[in-house]
C-alpha cells in the first residue's frame, strides 16, 4: 500500500507546476469563471463555511472567499499549502481563508464543522475512500452538503507513474458515477449527479466521464 509520505513527496515534488493545468491555477478567466459559475449552483448562500479536501494551490479557496464564503482548505503536501497561503495572501485575503497541512481523509479540523465538505479529484489518492466519506459526512452541520467532483481518467489504473504501491488503492484510475453513489447512500438523505462535460472547465475537450456529485445530509 501507498504510503502518506510517499504520497506527500509525490505533490510536492508537483507543486510547482501544479497551476499550468487549466483546471488547476484557473489563470484562463473563462475556466476561472465556469468554476466560479458552478460553485455558485453548488453551494449554499454566502457565507458558508466550507471545508475544501485536498485544496492543492488553493484556487477553489480563493474562488470561495471572493464569492464571499469561510473556506478552511487541507492538502498532504506542505508545498501545496505554501501555495495556497500565498496566493490567498496575495489577492489580499488575509483571514477569509485558512489553509492546513494535513490528510484529507481525516481532516484535522477537531470538534469544528461546516456547511459544505468539497473535494475534487481527491478520492482515487485515498487508501481508504469510503472511510473518508463516511468521516466527511460526520464534519457535516445537519443539511450539510457534499459536493464532490470526481471521474474516472484517462491514467493508468495499475498506479503506472504515481507512487509505490498504487496499484492497491480502491479507486486508483478514479471512481465512477455509479460506484460513488453506491457508497454514498447510506450517508446522506439525497443526492443528484452532474455530469462536467463542458470542455471550459477543464480548457479543452474530454472524453473521460467526469461528474459531481451534491449530496446532502
Amino acid at each position: 500500500m501507498a504510503t502518506t509520505s510517499s504520497i506527500a513527496g509525490y505533490w510536492d515534488a508537483a507543486a510547482g507546476r501544479f497551476d499550468e493545468e487549466a483546471d488547476h491555477g484557473l489563470r484562463d478567466v473563462r475556466v476561472r469563471a465556469a468554476w466560479g459559475r458552478r460553485l455558485r449552483e453548488w453551494l449554499p448562500p454566502a457565507p458558508s463555511r466550507v471545508l475544501d479536501l485536498g485544496c492543492g494551490t488553493g484556487s477553489l479557496m480563493l474562488l470561495l472567499a471572493e464569492q464571499g464564503h469561510r473556506p478552511v482548505g487541507v492538502d498532504l503536501s506542505p508545498r501545496m499549502i505554501a501555495h495556497a497561503r500565498a496566493k490567498l495572501a496575495g489577492a489580499g485575503i488575509g483571514t477569509g481563508g485558512e489553509a492546513l497541512v494535513g490528510d484529507a481523509g481525516d481532516p484535522p479540523v477537531g470538534l469544528r464543522r461546516f456547511d459544505v465538505v468539497l473535494a475534487r479529484h481527491l478520492l482515487w489518492t485515498l487508501p481508504d475512500p469510503r472511510a473518508a466519506l463516511r468521516r466527511w459526512a460526520d464534519l457535516l452541520r445537519p443539511g450539510g452538503r457534499l459536493v464532490l467532483v470526481e471521474g474516472r481518467w484517462n491514467m493508468p489504473a495499475d498506479g503506472a507513474g504515481y507512487v509505490a504501491g498504487a496499484e492497491a488503492m480502491p479507486w486508483m484510475g478514479g471512481v465512477g458515477a455509479a460506484v460513488l453513489t453506491g457508497a454514498l447512500r447510506e450517508l446522506v438523505t439525497e443526492l443528484r449527479v452532474e455530469p462536467l462535460t463542458d470542455p471550459m472547465l477543464w480548457g479543452r475537450e474530454i472524453d473521460d466521464e467526469r461528474y459531481a456529485v451534491i449530496a446532502t445530509i
